[in-house]
């Protein structure tokens, strides 16, 4: 498609030119979709009195279509509300559309209902894949074409697919995902991401488009490989890594003002362009946090997506922001400091509530939602569900006597029960545990959780649920019983009929504690005693707890409160405490220093 809209941002003789101009980006990442839209504006502002100039974005396709053909762009998914805002605080946009983005998001940002198709091949030319891509793209891109800087938007580069080299090697597909953008009418700058390795620029970028380097350290590597491979063109670190996440069960990764601040200042004295990841990185609300996989165990990502970057996930500045704000600041042309600093946002006051025990787990669950039955155990996309919890349930006959019960492609972890009686916790693809029967049936139930779809290498895409199936010794058990639990996708009525579908028993279960607050701010959440599961605010999941670590306060953002009576609901599926506590600090966990793996 040819266009009379020339783009905003160009480059000669190795530098960026914004209308004619040199120029430097200086971008930090902030995903709208980690941050309550009422408090988009407030990160924004901490964004330019960090010194930047741009603020980038992913678009999680399965955030904005968790159905087929059913695309939303209101309320926490209005991209263009986000947009017009950064450009009212001075902020140019940097757009990431993917269609996967990674981003420790789950399944990388592609839909569970497009990569749970029989036979899809995703991130490659693959037609099915490519068409379902077309039909996304013909609802999101004519808005960000909208929102171009020579439209009068702010939005002046949109990146192709996201680092594409550390995934595959199909050329086709990265061009097929080129020309779907511009096809569809952007005339911005394009340009391609990968990490600074020969293998991955090879894989990733395109002749003839930018390309861009991810990294976290030695810029003067990344800066002479781009430059042998792209002489004359800018040098621009797309990501560079000033902190990172962390998963559930390891350490809470951290990375020294210090040592951010020099590496962010050799790329500036290389005359390179740099985008923070992350600027602000906000919280992984609801079930929306990714996971890895290290080639032998699944690795959670936690609720938390903080990432030690130099907004905190409250909005507050840290010392990371001091010393990268006075980094940025020796740039010339750089945003004038004549910003007021913001103050921290305010915190609730610390305080225990009560909790009240409410239903037992295996009634509420059973009763809350409707049976699906099969004679085989069917994965979450069999039952049209992405995330959360499906109670499976069977009755073998078991003759007397103690017996291995084996199931295979468990994902992601299963506690099991043999007539209400917890049994056993398995959290590998294969896993047995022994069973002792009387020669009477048994109801044998497996309460199986999504703990997060893979966003990152080549077990991207890969179902959760029982994939395979459980056996008894040799023996396959058949006749099922599915709760599907879509936790994320509750309404009120659902939330309250749950909490409400039993009396009180047992060790785990329903319990709610009412949050009263004359006026409104910030909190984080602790939950002493409890072991893990789910927390809502009114009927807003917040996200997952695990005593497991490393984080073990949840942030529990004000728009979420409202004057007076605030209840707030735990589902606990192993042990309860006997009170939530307000706390006046993120705890987010014993630190490691982040030390970059690969370059």
């Amino acid at each position: 498609m040819t266009s009379s809209h020339p783009p905003t941002l160009t480059r000669a003789d190795g530098t960026f030119l914004r209308a004619g101009r040199p120029h430097r980006v200086l971008a930090g990442s902030l995903h709208y979709f980690r941050v309550h839209p009422e408090q988009w504006a407030d990160r924004l502002e901490r964004l330019a009195a960090l010194g930047l100039n741009t603020v980038d974005t992913y678009v999680p396709w399965n955030f904005h279509e968790r159905r087929p053909g059913e695309a939303r762009f209101d309320g926490p998914r209005d991209l263009p509300r986000f947009a017009r805002l950064a450009q009212e605080t001075g902020l140019d946009v940097i757009v990431r559309p993917g269609p996967y983005i990674c981003a420790e998001w789950d399944n990388g940002g592609l839909p569970a209902w497009l990569t749970g198709t029989p036979g899809m091949r995703p991130r490659t030319s693959h037609g099915p894949f490519l068409d379902a891509v077309g039909r996304w793209f013909d609802v999101l891109v004519p808005r960000l074409a909208e929102l171009q800087a020579a439209r009068g938007g702010p939005v002046v580069a949109v990146q192709i697919e996201n680092e594409y080299g550390s995934y595959g090697d199909d050329q086709d597909y990265v061009r097929r995902v080129r020309d779907a953008l511009t096809g569809r009418g952007i005339t911005e700058l394009l340009y391609t991401a990968d990490g600074a390795t020969p293998l991955m620029l090879d894989g990733g970028s395109l002749p003839g488009e930018f390309a861009a380097a991810t990294f976290g350290s030695r810029p003067d590597v990344a800066a002479a490989l781009l430059r042998a491979r792209r002489p004359g063109e800018p040098f621009f670190c797309a990501e560079f890594w000033n902190g990172w996440f962390d998963h559930w069960g390891e350490k809470h990764h951290v990375r020294s003002s210090d040592s951010a601040a020099q590496d962010v200042g050799e790329i500036l004295d290389a005359g390179g362009s740099v985008s923070l990841y992350m600027a602000h990185g906000g919280t992984n609300f609801g079930l929306w946090a990714g996971a890895n996989h290290d080639g032998e165990r699944l690795q959670p990502t936690v609720t938390s997506y903080d990432s030690d970057a130099p907004v905190a996930e409250h909005g507050a500045l840290t010392p990371k922001f001091h010393a990268l704000r006075a980094k940025l600041a020796t740039v010339p042309g750089a945003p004038a400091r004549e910003r007021p600093l913001p103050a921290d946002p305010p915190l609730l006051p610390p305080r225990t509530l009560p909790v009240a025990r409410r239903a037992a787990l295996l009634d509420a669950l059973r009763a809350v939602s409707e049976p699906v039955r099969a004679p085989v155990p069917l994965g979450f996309d069999e039952l049209g569900q992405s995330a959360g919890l499906v109670l499976y349930t069977a009755h073998p006959l078991l003759p007397a006597g103690v017996h291995e019960v084996t199931v295979t492609g468990l994902h992601d972890r299963a506690q099991v029960f043999a007539d209400g009686v917890p049994v056993a916790v398995l959290d590998r693809e294969t896993a047995a545990f022994p069973l002792t029967g009387t020669g009477d049936r048994v109801r044998l139930e497996l309460l199986v959780e999504n703990q997060g779809r893979i966003n990152y290498g080549p077990l991207l895409g890969q179902g959760k649920g029982i994939l395979g199936g459980v056996r008894v010794e040799r023996r396959l058990v058949h006749g099922w019983t599915m709760h599907p639990l879509p936790l994320d996708e509750w309404s009120p009525h659902d939330l309250a009929r749950a909490a409400s579908a039993a009396g009180p028993g047992g060790t785990a279960g329903f319990a709610t504690a009412v949050l009263d607050v004359p006026e409104p701010a910030d909190t984080f959440l602790a939950l002493p005693g409890f072991a893990k599961g789910f927390v809502w605010a009114g009927d807003t999941l917040l996200g997952r707890y695990w005593e497991a670590g490393p984080q073990t306060t949840l942030y529990l953002p004000r728009p979420l409160l409202s004057p007076g009576p605030n209840t707030l609901t735990v589902l606990e599926l192993e042990r309860l405490g006997d009170h939530v506590a307000l706390v006046d600090r993120p705890d987010l966990g014993p630190t490691e220093e982040y030390v970059e793996t690969f370059g």
